[in-house]
This record gives structure tokens, C-alpha cells and sequence, in this order.
């Protein structure tokens, strides 16, 4: 029975980099082929990045694309690694008008391409294009209608990307009545909390279904709300895992594979669902046999809360370096949520680029005052304290405000202050709002919404309490200082805009909050739904209402890295101007 070494390179490319992203692509590939490969697989778009959004529609970045691809092959070949075929995805054109979607040929098509010996020796297009979520795809690309199969030592190797594999038939069930040895499928998959069991699932079921070991390579790192958490992986046609990759970070994961020899099923030959096989003969490459069987690589998954908040930094750490920002800026209140931006930040570029203000007014308490310097002191960020009490006086002397305006003006004040500070120092501001105040509105427009971004713009308050408390556990267990001053974790959640000012005020006990918001907005469930399962229909009539008469402000707030299946923005999309009312 043939041997196949097979590289799954994890990698994370920068949307639009073409050179830095081939240059990525020649790095991983020597040394892949370094460790022996015969195969080697980069995830979906890796030669773009992903997702390209609304580029697949320039001309000029397409033609780019296209030709990048042919001078990466070119080069593969003269820095000696043309042997190794790879499979790079990109963004490419159709060859002729697709009559399921009736585009005109030349459409943009998300593609993948194999490069061996200098030249680019097959290309196919996504079959199956995902229009759901956070994708968009039917708005950008073309669909494919082929099956390809490379044939190399002996073995046939099916081709798939991503959303292939997510739909029954296809290209899972063409690769079985083609009779390969393994089904290669590269991916674009964004995390979210509980994806990678999901994931598992689904590549065991498409393996059986296939009747061969499935190989899936995804990206890594972040693009603006979307976070890949990598965790490639290889499984038998008996779903038992093969070999799995880390998560959250750049890996090469090699895999020894006993296939079946390759089939002599037809060029040409029309499969079901009209997909039409193209077969590429490879040879035998040259690397040979390896010698020596490669011991198994298998990451074991990380808990709940350790791959969220990697999820929370990765997503931080890719917004920042890939936009340039050498730095961020955060108001420090001394409460919970801006203290888990801080760590955050902190673990995602280090204390040394995060600058944190402290902006009391006549309402600060002085232990909170005291918790945002016990945190800088932790954690040994840039630590300074600006009062915002003159500011706020010169504004009520003029305006004469009362009630809730005299306290968004605080906010305001302090948002203005960041902003300057901003503007004058070169950081960008990172904004420390969580989902549930996202959710119901609890939250100042041009006060504490201020910033470019927001890493914990997806997490409920809850959360934010246990993802707090789960890093100092952490840090704890490695002889280090925790980051978080206890007094954070324990006292009630108070925006400190009024005297005695605590956020039960305002809203339900978070537990109950949460809980009711994530039927609501996870579970798209309806006002009655909600009521019918337990709840007190006046605290589900309030969140309702707030959540509702809120989407402007939510429209308004900075991006934030996407951890669950129904992030505000790209997945939960409903018009500011609703005169539904019933949930």
C-alpha cells in the first residue's frame, strides 16, 4: 500500500498582502519539504488572505492574484522545492458562465490552485459557496463544477474547499464514486466557542461518507471581526484522528498516510451532481518513500475559556499588527471589563505597547481608582492619570445638565480625552465594552464606544467575569502575579456616573440578563418563546425593548473579534428602523 507524507501548513496570511502571503507560502513549503513531504496544503486563500470581501469585485486585485500564483510557482521552482506539489488557495476567474448562477464568464471564483515544477497544473473553483453568517460568498464568487484529483506515488488525493465538505453530495460524495485514496480539503474556518467538536463531527461524517482518510487544513489568526483557530486535522475513513494541529497559532503538521492505490476511473467522467472529474498525473514527485514513519501529532483542544480568550487575543494582537499600530491606549476605570481589555492587550502585544489612563470625576471611588493602579502595577503597562472634574465642571456651568445627560457627559469627556491622547501619541484606542451592554444599549455613543477596536465586544458580562477570574487561575498555576486586583473580581459592576451607582440600577442581575439575551439573540428566539420557557414576562418584555430600540448604537461600535454564533455586525443584521415589537 502506497505511503503519502502530507503537510497541512497552519498558517495566517494578511488580506491583500500577495507578496508577504507568497513569501509565506515558500517558508512553510521548504520546510515541509525539509521534513520529507510529498504533499503539501496551505488553507483556503492563502496567497489573498480571507475573506476578501468586496476586493473579489476589483478587476485589478483579481489579476493580481492570478498572476502572483504563476510567479509563486516560477519561484518554488528556483529556490528548489518545485518537486513538492502544493495546493495554495486564491482568488481567481472563471473559465465560462456557470449556468446554476447564470455569471458571465471571467466571474470571480474562490479557487485553489496545484503548483508543481514551476507551473500551475491544476485549478478548480469552491463548489459549494456559504451565504450565510458571516458569509457572503454567493455576493462574490462563481461556483466550481469539477472534481479534482491529483495523482502522485501511486495515490489518487480529491480536492475540496471548505464549504464542500459542509453540504451533503458534492465533491464528499464524488470523491467516494471516484475511488480516491484521500479527500484534501482547505479551509477558511472562523472560530467560534464549541466549532472545533462541530468541525470534528463533520470531517468523521464526510470521511466515512468519502470511504477515505480526510485532510483538513485550516487558517490561523484574525481579520478584522473573523478569528481562525487552526486545529487541522487528519482522520481515518473510520473517523479515528490521525493527526491534529494546535490551535491559535502557526503549525506545520505532518502526517504519514497508508492509502489505497490510485483508481482507474476515467478523465473526464461525469459524476453525481454533474461535477465532472479532472485527474492530474503527478508522478511520483521527489522525495521518495520516507524512511522512517513519523510519530503521531495530536494538540489536545484547549478548555472553554483558555480558547475563548485566546480567540479574544488573537483577534486583538492580528487587528493591530496587521493595521500597522505599533500600540493601543485603554481607559483604565479600575472595573472588570476594562481590566480584561488590559490583560487582553497586554498578552496580545505586550505591556510595553499598552498605555492605560485613568480619568476620575467626583463620583470615582477611591478603590477603584486604586484598582486601575494595581493593575498597571501587575502587569507593567503605561499607567497615567488624567482627572476629568475641571472638564466636566466647565461643562455643567455652561449647559447646566441634570440626570442621565450629566452622566453621559462624564462618559463623553472621557472618550474625547482618549481620542487626543490618540491622536497626539500615535495609540489606537481599544474600546472595553462587553455584549450584554452592546445588547441592551447600556453604553455611551462618543463616550465609552470610542475606539478602533473592541476585544470583548462579543462576550457577555458573565463571561467576562469567568474568562477574568480563569486568567488569574492561570497565572496563579505559573508562579506569576495574577493581573487582575481581587477587589475587581469581587465588587458589583458600577459605571461610577452617579453616587452609589451600581448596574442593577439599570438592568436585571447579569446571570439573568445574559441568559434571556443569548435566547433572544444566539437562539433567535421570540418574546413569547422566551416567556413560555420560564421567564418573567416583564423582564423579558424590558431586555426585549432594550435590545430593539439599541441597534443604532450597535451600529456605531467599533469592530471586535467574533467568538459566537451570532455576533453583532456581520452575523445578527436587523434594520435600526423596526416597528416590530414582539421579539
Amino acid at each position: 500500500m502506497p505511503r503519502l507524507r502530507l503537510a497541512l501548513c497552519q498558517t495566517d496570511p494578511a488580506v491583500g498582502d500577495l507578496a508577504g502571503n507568497a513569501e509565506a507560502v515558500v517558508r512553510w513549503t521548504r520546510r515541509a519539504a525539509e521534513a520529507g513531504a510529498h504533499l503539501v496544503a496551505l488553507p483556503e486563500m492563502a496567497l489573498t488572505g480571507y475573506p476578501v470581501e468586496d476586493l473579489a469585485l476589483r478587476g485589478s486585485f483579481v489579476e493580481a492574484s492570478r498572476a502572483a500564483l504563476v510567479d509563486l510557482a516560477a519561484r518554488l521552482e528556483r529556490e528548489g522545492l518545485g518537486g513538492v506539489p502544493v495546493v495554495v488557495g486564491y482568488l481567481g476567474r472563471s473559465g465560462s458562465a456557470y449556468h446554476a448562477t447564470d455569471r458571465p464568464a471571467g466571474s470571480p471564483q474562490n479557487c485553489a490552485a496545484v503548483l508543481h515544477h514551476g507551473r500551475v497544473v491544476s485549478r478548480f473553483a469552491k463548489h459549494y459557496l456559504p451565504n450565510h453568517g458571516v458569509f457572503d460568498e454567493y455576493r462574490w464568487f462563481s461556483p466550481g463544477n469539477q472534481l479534482p484529483v491529483v495523482s502522485l506515488h501511486g495515490v489518487d488525493v480529491a480536492l475540496a474547499i471548505c464549504q464542500d465538505i459542509w453540504q451533503d453530495g458534492g465533491r464528499v460524495a464524488a470523491t467516494g464514486e471516484a475511488g480516491a485514496g484521500l479527500l484534501l480539503v482547505i479551509n477558511g474556518s472562523p472560530y467560534e466557542r464549541g466549532r472545533g467538536e462541530v468541525r470534528l463531527d463533520l470531517v468523521r461524517r464526510r470521511a466515512a461518507e468519502a470511504g477515505c482518510p480526510l485532510a483538513y487544513v485550516n487558517l490561523v489568526g484574525g481579520q478584522d471581526e473573523l478569528v481562525f483557530d487552526g486545529q487541522s486535522i487528519v482522520v481515518s475513513a473510520e473517523g479515528e484522528v490521525l493527526a491534529r494541529a494546535p490551535q491559535f497559532e502557526e503549525a506545520l503538521l505532518l502526517a504519514d498516510l497508508d492509502l489505497p492505490a490510485a483508481s482507474d476511473r476515467t478523465d473526464g467522467l461525469v459524476l453525481g451532481g454533474g461535477l465532472q472529474l479532472v485527474r492530474t498525473e503527478l508522478g511520483g514527485g521527489t522525495n521518495g518513500r520516507p524512511a522512517e514513519p513519523l510519530a503521531p501529532q495530536i494538540a489536545e483542544p484547549l478548555t472553554d475559556e483558555a480558547e475563548v480568550y485566546a480567540a479574544l487575543v488573537e483577534g486583538t494582537r492580528a487587528y493591530v499588527r496587521k493595521n500597522g499600530f505599533g500600540s493601543v491606549l485603554i481607559g483604565l476605570s479600575g472595573g472588570i471589563d476594562s481590566a480584561l481589555v488590559a490583560a487582553i492587550a497586554v498578552d496580545a502585544i505586550g505591556a510595553a505597547n499598552v498605555h492605560c489612563v485613568s480619568m476620575p470625576s467626583r463620583y470615582s471611588s477611591q478603590h477603584s481608582r486604586d484598582d486601575a493602579a494595581e493593575l498597571a502595577r501587575r502587569t507593567g503597562l503605561h499607567f497615567r492619570t488624567v482627572p476629568i472634574a475641571p472638564m466636566f465642571d466647565a461643562y455643567m456651568g455652561a449647559l447646566g445638565l441634570t440626570g442621565l445627560a450629566e452622566e453621559n457627559l462624564q462618559s463623553r469627556l472621557r472618550g474625547t480625552l482618549l481620542m487626543a491622547i490618540s491622536n497626539q501619541e500615535g495609540h489606537i484606542v481599544l474600546a472595553p465594552g462587553n455584549k450584554s451592554e452592546l445588547a441592551v444599549g447600556y453604553s455611551t455613543l462618543y463616550g465609552d464606544s470610542v475606539g478602533a477596536y473592541g476585544p470583548i465586544k462579543d462576550v457577555y458580562k458573565s463571561l467576562v467575569l469567568r474568562l477574568a477570574r480563569w486568567r488569574n487561575e492561570v497565572a496563579e498555576e505559573r508562579g506569576e502575579v495574577p493581573p487582575i486586583p481581587e477587589n475587581t473580581l469581587d465588587k458589583p459592576p458600577s459605571a461610577e456616573l452617579r453616587p452609589d451607582q451600581v448596574d442593577t440600577d439599570s438592568l436585571p442581575d447579569y446571570d439573568l440578563l445574559d441568559t434571556v439575551l443569548d435566547a433572544y439573540i444566539e437562539d433567535d428566539q421570540g418574546r413569547d418563546a422566551i416567556v413560555a420557557a420560564g421567564f418573567d414576562p416583564a423582564v423579558v418584555d424590558r431586555v426585549v425593548r432594550l435590545v430593539d430600540t439599541a441597534e443604532f448604537k450597535r451600529r456605531q461600535y467599533p469592530p471586535g473579534p467574533r467568538i459566537s454564533r451570532k455576533g453583532f455586525g456581520r452575523d445578527r443584521r436587523l434594520p435600526i428602523t423596526n416597528g416590530w415589537r414582539r421579539g
